[in-house]
Order: structure tokens, then sequence, then C-alpha cells
């Protein structure tokens, strides 16, 4: 690997930083200065990111453009960074979004402008490093440094309540990921023996990995067939419930789903459409990606325990979400809890533990980011002009708006998912993967499979009815407002920024392969950590252990009388090297 490529996610991750640091240095008046930069920063940043994503070979090792760096020994914690084909994609999105991000608040914001700026170049680092940590503590810091600037993107630039949407968001999120430090402590301990302990992603999911065996084994057992377990598969079939509880909660927060969902609607209405776009785009994510990369390879028996009940959770928020949104008269509040709904299907793929289902939900990772990004974009622009978020404001607009509304149009059938859109396919591969899952039999009651395939499928109907619904009242029928025949249609600038969703819309929705190529290695090796134990599972062990590149010079940990091996289980140096 060349030195650039070496070190191409530290510049994906810190180059957002460095422009921060060039925009802190300039006078506060200097507003076109200052959107300049960010703009640039955002434009270099996607190039990079484009380039990681070009760069990165599905048929290649798991994780790809390693960088590892010693940070904290006696810890044994590392500065360690790679991406696999899930969050590649997930970083694509995230470099994609911010160009756009920083053009539709060119005349959003109207004070502080400053201060707005490095609050979106500081969160760009901060999503970026969470995607591509491989290193649980360093992924902590990151998932954890997010809430600042957004914090701040909510509580000052927000509508009118907008600290109540802050504080709201910002205590929800900390509390469950309070309990997921508390979590990752206890990892560390019992993943490995003093000296070898370490909060390398490797070293903890290795460690488990033979605990995990034993204790699926036993649990599929005769009863008492555990009673006999020792050391830390004993550990494991006494705390892992919690541990997995912890995990879970905190990402679930962050999904959010259904009932933990109430910080989400009030965040997303009183977010500016910048807060609003990465908010639906990327932060939300961060959730479903928890539970792919930690929670479910970590406690793969604890999750086939739980699964039925989250499953249910899950189809709940899917039905809860879209009743909600035909009962708005807000349109950004509708917008907001179509999210509930949506991620509710990214998590029930996962929970299917079925191909179809895990390609469907890492797709619709994608798909949400695209097009409910671009729905707050458009009602952004929209909100600019008319400065009302209630339906029965509007009525009749696409006489005065036609290109507008054309595009609103377009990026509707991707939220609801017609054929030929990118939402047809995650959501079409969710549903097929869940009705081939086995959770009815993790019910117990084998019928019950169908039953959640049933409820996800309803909330496709809902959803085609509450967005066609929505367009109907807001741009079709007669003017009935006065203050709606002189609205100025779509200009040059917001153009620029809809232009690139329509054209991954189209592109996403029929020519999928490309991205599926890139999720299909971790979509396989997600499956194989979750049924572990599981007949069949140990036929893929080489998809099962984790290996990454070992640490430069000396070792992370060293005992008092000899060094010791970063992980319980010894690191494969990577082909790559």
């Amino acid at each position: 690997m060349s030195f650039f490529d070496n070190h191409l996610l530290n510049l994906v991750v810190f180059l957002p930083l460095v422009f921060a640091a060039l925009v802190a240095l300039l006078p506060a008046g200097e507003h076109g200065q200052i959107r300049t930069i960010t703009f640039i920063a955002m434009v270099v940043d996607l190039v990079f990111g484009v380039w990681a994503y070009m760069t990165y070979v599905p048929g290649g090792p798991e994780f790809q453009l390693e960088y590892r760096a010693r940070w904290f020994d006696l810890f044994g914690t590392s500065y360690h960074v790679g991406v696999d084909g899930l969050a590649v994609s997930l970083l694509l999105l995230t470099v994609f979004l911010g160009p756009l991000v920083v053009l539709a608040s060119t005349t959003y914001i109207k004070f502080r402008i400053k201060e707005f700026h490095l609050a979106l170049l500081v969160l760009q680092t901060t999503m970026l490093g969470a995607l591509v940590s491989l290193d649980v503590l360093l992924f902590y810091i990151f998932f954890e440094a997010m809430l600042i600037p957004m914090y701040l993107l909510v509580g000052v630039w927000g509508a009118e309540d907008r600290q109540m949407a802050a504080v709201k968001f910002f205590l929800y999120t900390l509390a469950g990921s309070l309990l997921m430090l508390v979590a990752i402590i206890a990892v560390y301990f019992i993943s490995a023996p003093v000296g070898a302990r370490s909060f390398d992603y490797a070293s903890i999911y290795n460690g488990l990995l033979d605990a995990n065996r034993q204790l699926s084994a036993c649990t599929a057992g005769p009863a008492g067939a555990c009673d006999s377990l020792t050391g830390l598969a004993a550990t494991l079939y006494t705390w892992g419930p919690w541990l997995f509880a912890a995990f879970a909660i905190a990402f679930a927060v962050k999904v959010p789903m259904w009932p933990l969902h109430t910080w989400l609607p009030d965040a997303h209405v009183q977010a500016p459409v910048a807060g609003s776009m990465i908010l639906a785009g990327v932060t939300l994510k961060m959730g479903t990606f928890g539970f792919w990369r930690y929670a479910i390879p970590f406690f793969p028996v604890a999750t086939q325990q739980a699964r039925p009940f989250l499953a249910t959770l899950a189809v709940i928020g899917i039905v809860y979400g879209a009743l909600m949104c035909l009962a708005q008269r807000d349109i950004k509040k509708l917008i907001a809890y179509s999210s509930v709904s949506h991620l509710g299907y990214c998590m029930l793929g996962i929970l299917a533990i079925t191909a179809e289902g895990a390609t469907g939900s890492a797709y619709q990772m994608l798909n949400h980011g695209v097009s409910t990004g671009a729905l707050f974009l458009l009602f952004g622009y929209l909100y600019e002009r008319r400065h009302s978020r209630l339906m029965a404001d509007y009525g009749g607009i696409a006489k005065v708006m036609p290109v507008f509304t054309a595009a609103f149009v377009i990026i509707t059938f991707s939220s609801i998912a017609v054929p030929g859109t990118n939402g047809f396919i995650g959501e079409f591969l969710v549903l097929l993967g869940t009705f081939k899952s086995d959770l009815g039999e993790a019910a117990g009651n084998p019928h019950l499979t169908a039953v959640f395939g049933a409820f996800a499928t309803l909330g496709v109907i809902l959803g085609a009815a509450y967005m066609l619904w929505m367009v109907q009242k807001v741009f079709f029928g007669g003017i009935t407002h006065r203050e709606n025949q002189h609205l100025t249609d779509m200009n040059l600038r917001e153009g620029l920024t809809v232009l690139p969703f329509i054209v991954l819309v189209a592109v996403m929705g029929l020519q999928p392969q490309p991205f599926l190529d890139r999720l299909e290695p971790s979509t396989d090796r997600f499956l194989a950590r979750a049924r572990v134990g599981t007949p069949g599972a140990e036929l893929q062990e080489d998809r099962l252990r984790v290996e990454v590149m070992s640490l430069p010079s000396r070792q992370v940990v060293a005992a008092p009388s000899a060094p010791v091996p970063l992980a319980a289980a010894p690191a494969v140096p990577s082909p790559r090297q």
C-alpha cells in the first residue's frame, strides 16, 4: 500500500478540521470568504472520499486503507482506522452531503456565520471518524464528539423552540452513550487476560469469539447445558444480555427506534436545513451502523434471544411512524416522522439475519440519506420563500414553481419506493429478507414471520399514502393564498444542490449493483458473526475472525516480565502490508 493510500483516511477525516482552523483565523465579518473556504473544504473532502470509495476492493481484505499508530499504550488503545464495505459506503454518503449542506445554507443562515461553518466542519470530522474507527474507545470518542456541534446547530440556529429540542436531543443521546461506555469498559476487562487487554476492535471481537461459540452451543442444548460453562463463556452467560442491552439502548436512541424516538421530531423541526440534512443523512445511521459493527457481532447469543423483541419494536416503529405522518399538518414534522418509519426498515433488515435483509438494510441506510436529506433540503428552500411549515398555507404552488415541484415529486417517488428509484431496491430486499427469516421460530411461533412481514408491508402502503397526500395538499389544486401567487421557482444555486440527489435516485435505482458489490463482503461477514455457533456458521470460519494490521514497532501492552501480544488471538498481517 502506498504512502498516500496509507494516510488517505486520515486526510478524509481531518481535512475538514484543518480548514476549520483556517476559518477560525478569519475575521467574523468575512462571510463570503468563510462560506467559500468551507465549501472548498467539503469539495476537497468529497474528492478524497470518492478516491477512498473507488480504492476499496470488494474481494480484498475485510478492512482496507488501514492506518495504525501508537496512542495510549497503558490502556491498550491505539489510533486505528480502516473501512469495510459498509463503512466506506456511509463515508461516501457523508462526504457527498458536505458541499450540498454548505450551498443549502448560503441564504438560510444570516447570523454567526463563522461559528456555523466551524460547527459544520467539526461535525464532518466527528462523523467520518466514527465510521472509520477500528478501536472501540476511538469510536466512542468520535461518537460522543458529534453531540457538541449538532447541539449547537439545533440550539443556536434552530427555530423558535430550538433550546428545548437541542437539550432533549443532547440528554437522550448522552444517556444512551454513557450506558455504552460502561459496557465498553466491561468488555475491555473480560475479553482478554491481564497484559493482553486492548480496546482494539479485532482484539475484543476475537477474544469473545470462542466464548460465544461455547455459549451458543449450550443454549441450543437441553436445559441445564450451560451450568458447566467456565471462564469467559460463563461470564457472557451471566452478563452478556446486560452488556448487549447497554450497547443496544445507546444505538436504539441514535436510530431512533420506538419508543426512544421522541427527541427526533423536535430536533428535525427546530433544526436549520443543514442540521436536518445531516441528522437524517448521516447521524441517524450511526445507530444502525453501531448495531451492525458492535452490538450484534460482540453478543450474537444475546442478539438471538432479543431478536423477536427488537424486531417487534422495529415493526411498531414502521407503522407508528407512518400513522403519525398521516396525522401531521406540519410538513417538516411529517418528514421527521417518516424517518422513524424508514429507519424501522433498516433495523428490521438487520434483525432478520438473512442475506436479503442485511443487504437491503445496508442499502436502505444509503437510500434514506439521499431521499430524506433531499426532502429536508427542498422544504428548506420552500420555507425560505414562505416562512411557514403548515400544509394549509400552501396549495397549488405547482403553477408558479413547476421545476421545484417536479424535483419534489421525483424525491417523493424515491421516498415511497417507486420501482426504478433507489428506495425500491432497499425496501424490497428488506421485505424479502423478513419473509425468508426465522423471526417467527425465534419468537416461538413460525407463523409470526409472516406477521412481521405483513406489518412491514403495511408501512410501505401507508408511506405512499402520507407522502402523496402531502404532495397533493402543497403543490396541486387551486392557489388559495395570495402570498403563493408570487413565489419564485428554483434558482441556479438551488438547482445545483438538488440535481445530485436526483441523479443518485436514478443511478441507485437503475444500477444498484456497483453499490451492492461493495456492501456484499460486509454483509457476508455480518451474517456469519451474527450466527456464531448455529448450524452452518462454522463453515464460514474465514469470515468469523477479524484480521487487522499489527501495531508498528513495540506492542500496545506489556506485562511486567515480558511483552504480550495485542490480542488474545494472534493478529494476522494483512496482505496489503
